[in-house]
This record gives structure tokens, C-alpha cells and sequence, in this order.
């Protein structure tokens, strides 16, 4: 089988990457421009309320090289989970953005256009039927998390894009996607060997953050072949070693050699990694083991209060040796300063002490001349959240602990007005599997003609 190419622009749609990767790629002559464009990594908020986590000026900057690219090498371009989160109002953006560009630049294309997101009275049929299952350690679904989301949408796999491209899409434009689908679609629809073009797909998920030193904003090659893949950056700057292509492949993984995903699961506990240059690496030996019914992940999230937020700093060291008695007098202070008679909670993140592990910090003694304090208050609605707030970040200011010397205040604001409304914040609610005997049409797919 000839030598099939995948330009992989970024890690994200909209990080951007330097046009002099890109046309490097671009001379090479690809056979494929794909691009992961979201993830779960910022967290439910971006999925629950329905925004993009991507700008659109840097989303249109990017696909705009992609596109032109593309029509004038009449190639296809995929890309995966749209807008960040890859619900319906995230892709709709993403296609607002495609429409502009073609129209701008007078280009045309058939797009398909796959929705990840379902219809809760589907999903409610589904949980009934019993084909619905728990996944890890999240806890089970029941009907009540379903008509509380916000959003629900599923994983797809190649499946759903294959039969795109199938159909002559020239642009396929996903809802959520498991990340490698949108680089592994293609040559598993042309023949290419399905664990190959999964393990590929993993490593340009991320573009050059597998090489050295890695970056999700600059371009990556991959290379498929017969029995192996090759992978090499496209900035001369970066390089792919054994040792980085191999950690990536271990990355985001609850088992180092198996990665589970839409359908079944890669086992590359047999891989090797050889150098075929002092820039690219060679990766043999992945192996695909196909699920006896077909699963794929779906994630939900829903509205869980409102969230206002204060940030301060303190370099007393009589009060840094304290801090952990001052702020839980805090909050019995503030408890009884507010007498509230509404729900709500307060935390605090330490930075200097353990604000990054929390209660996991190995380290209990606190070594440092400063730290910083995020007061953090969540309530039913947004007033109540300020009031907690409020009531903690003045408690706070003018708190007296022992041997406490100065007494205009214990807190540095960075910002005022010091106390910062974040509004509606949202939890996973759904993390599960579902099970389905037809991965194509699960997902809906309509297709457009953009252009002249």
C-alpha cells in the first residue's frame, strides 16, 4: 500500500500554529488534513452551558489555511468534536465560521455535517432498556441526571465518518469525537490496518506535543504504511525521539498499554518505537481487539449553582503559619456572621501551600514568604453566592489571629473591584456507556454544499 499522509495542524482547533509548519506540511503533499478541536480538560462548564471553550477569530485564522489548503489539493478535512465540547450550538458556531470562509475565499466544498448530541427522551428509552452502563469509578445514571443536563452528547468513532467520506463529504465537520477517529477514519476506509490508524490518531491528537520539546500548537506528520506508522514534526525546531513518541502514547491512560475507545479497545503492549532519523520515529506492533457490542461514551453536565470568587495575597509569616486555624475560623465566622438561610458552600485554595493537590500535598510544611487565598462561594443563585463571599472576604480582611502585629488588614487585592461574579457553574452529570449495535446512525448526519 502506497504511503498515506495526515497533517495534524494543532492540538486544538483555534490554538493556532506557525504558517511555516503548516505549508511545510502543505509541500509534502498530505492525503489528509485532520484536527482534534475539543476536549473534557476545561471542565463541564463549556459542555453545560453551551459555549465554546475556543475563540472564533483564532478558530477561523486556523481553518481558514485549512480550507484553502484542502480545495486546492483536493483533499478531504476532518475535524472532531466542534467548538470545544461538540454539543449542537457548539458546532453550529464551528459551521457559521466554515460558511464565512468558503464565502470569503470562493471556495467549494461538500460537507457533511455528523450531531453528537441526543434527544433526552431517546436516552431515557435507552437507560430503561437497560443499555446503559456505568463506566469507572462515575457513578450509575438514572433518570433524573438525563432531564437535568443541559447537554448530552457521545463519543463517536470512525464509524459515523467513514460513511461520510463514503458518500463523497469532502469536509467532515463532528460533533464529539473520540479524538483519534478524525485522523483514523480515512485510512481505515481505504483499507489501512484499523490499529495502525488508531495508534496514529492518538499521537496527532496532540500534533507536536509528542515531540521534543512538544507543543500543542505547532504541526505534526504522520505517516501510515502497510504494517507501521511514521511520525515527524514539521518545525525543524522539534523533534520526535522513542522516548517522546512512546510517552505520548502512554498519555492520558488508566492503563499504560490498553486504550479503550468506540467499538473496542488498542492493546500496545507490544510496540516498538525506533528512530528512522534524529526527528521521526517508526512505531510497530499496535493491535485493535473489537468489542462484542459496540459502545460509546457519553457526557453530560448540568447546572449546580453559581459561583462568585475573591483572590488575595498574604506575606505576614505569622499568618501563613496559621492559615490553616484562620481559615476554618473563617468559616464558623462566617457562618455566624451571615446566618443565611440558604444552601450554600465555601472553600479556599492556598497557592504556596497546597493549592494545586490539596489534600493529597505530600508536603505539610509551608516554606514560602507569600501566599495566595481564593475565596470560594457557591449558592443557589447569584446573589446569595456574592453574599457568602462578601461576608468571608471582609471577615478575613480585618481577622485577628495570635501574635497578629499590623491591623489595616491581612489581605492584597490584585483586582478591584475585589470580588469577581463568575454566574451559573455546572458538574458532570453523565459519564457512562452506551451500548449500540449501529454507531452509524446513531449519530444524525446531514450534508451541505458550500460554494459555487
Amino acid at each position: 500500500m502506497k504511503e498515506f499522509r495526515i497533517l495534524s495542524t494543532s492540538g486544538i482547533l483555534g490554538y493556532g500554529f506557525p504558517e511555516a509548519s503548516f505549508f511545510a506540511g502543505i509541500e509534502q503533499k498530505p492525503d489528509l488534513i485532520a484536527c482534534d478541536a475539543g476536549s473534557t480538560d476545561p471542565g463541564p462548564y463549556y459542555l453545560g452551558s453551551g459555549i465554546p471553550f475556543t475563540n472564533p477569530t483564532a478558530v477561523k485564522r486556523d481553518l481558514r489555511l485549512i480550507l484553502k489548503a484542502a480545495f486546492d489539493l483536493h483533499i478531504p478535512v476532518v475535524i472532531g468534536s466542534a467548538g470545544g465540547s461538540g454539543a449542537d450550538v457548539h458546532l453550529n458556531r464551528d459551521l457559521e465560521i466554515v460558511r464565512e470562509i468558503v464565502k470569503e475565499e470562493k471556495l467549494s466544498f461538500k460537507m457533511a455535517v455528523i450531531s453528537a448530541e441526543f434527544e433526552k427522551e431517546f436516552l431515557l428509552q435507552e437507560l430503561n432498556a437497560g443499555h446503559i452502563e456505568k463506566l469507572g469509578p462515575a457513578p450509575e445514571v438514572n433518570a433524573e441526571d438525563i432531564i437535568a443536563s443541559t447537554h448530552i452528547v457521545a463519543q463517536m468513532g470512525v464509524d459515523p465518518i467513514i460513511e461520510a467520506l463514503r458518500k463523497g463529504a469532502q469536509i467532515v465537520y463532528c460533533g464529539r469525537c473520540y479524538d483519534p477517529a478524525a485522523f483514523a477514519a480515512e485510512p481505515i476506509r481505504l483499507g489501512y490496518d484499523r490499529a495502525l490508524a488508531l495508534h496514529l490518531g492518538k499521537i496527532l491528537e496532540c500534533a507536536a506535543i509528542s515531540a521534543t520539546p512538544g507543543s500543542g500548537s505547532d504541526c505534526m506528520m504522520g505517516y501510515l504504511h502497510e504494517n507501521d506508522f511514521e511520525v515527524e514534526p514539521l518545525n525543524p525546531e522539534r523533534k520526535c525521539t522513542p522516548v517522546s513518541v512512546s510517552a505520548h502514547t502512554l498519555y492520558e491512560k488508566s492503563n499504560p498499554y490498553i486504550l479503550p475507545g468506540p467499538g473496542g479497545h488498542l492493546d500496545l503492549s507490544g510496540c516498538t518505537f525506533t528512530p528512522v532519523s534524529d526527528r521521526r520515529v517508526r512505531v510497530e506492533g499496535s493491535k485493535f481487539f473489537p468489542e462484542a457490542v459496540p459502545s460509546v461514551k457519553l457526557e453530560g453536565a448540568k447546572q449546580a449553582g453559581f459561583r462568585t470568587v475573591s483572590i488575595a495575597g498574604n506575606r505576614d509569616p505569622i499568618f501563613i503559619s496559621q492559615v490553616d486555624e484562620i481559615l476554618a475560623g473563617l468559616k464558623e465566622r462566617t457562618t455566624t456572621n451571615l446566618s443565611a438561610d440558604f444552601d450554600y458552600t465555601l472553600n479556599f485554595i492556598v497557592y504556596g501551600k497546597n493549592g494545586v493537590m490539596g489534600k493529597m500535598e505530600p508536603l505539610t510544611e509551608t516554606k514560602t514568604h507569600e501566599i495566595g487565598i481564593v475565596i470560594d462561594a457557591v449558592a443557589d443563585s447569584q446573589e446569595h453566592a456574592n453574599a457568602v463571599c462578601a461576608v468571608a472576604r471582609s471577615t478575613l480582611l480585618h481577622y485577628g489571629y495570635p501574635g497578629r502585629i499590623a491591623t489595616a488588614g491581612n489581605l492584597a487585592f490584585p483586582f478591584s473591584p475585589s470580588d469577581i461574579k463568575v454566574g451559573p457553574i455546572y458538574v458532570f452529570s453523565i459519564y457512562a456507556l452506551l451500548r449500540t449495535n449501529d454507531p452509524v446512525s446513531l449519530f444524525k448526519c446531514s450534508f451541505e454544499k458550500l460554494g459555487e
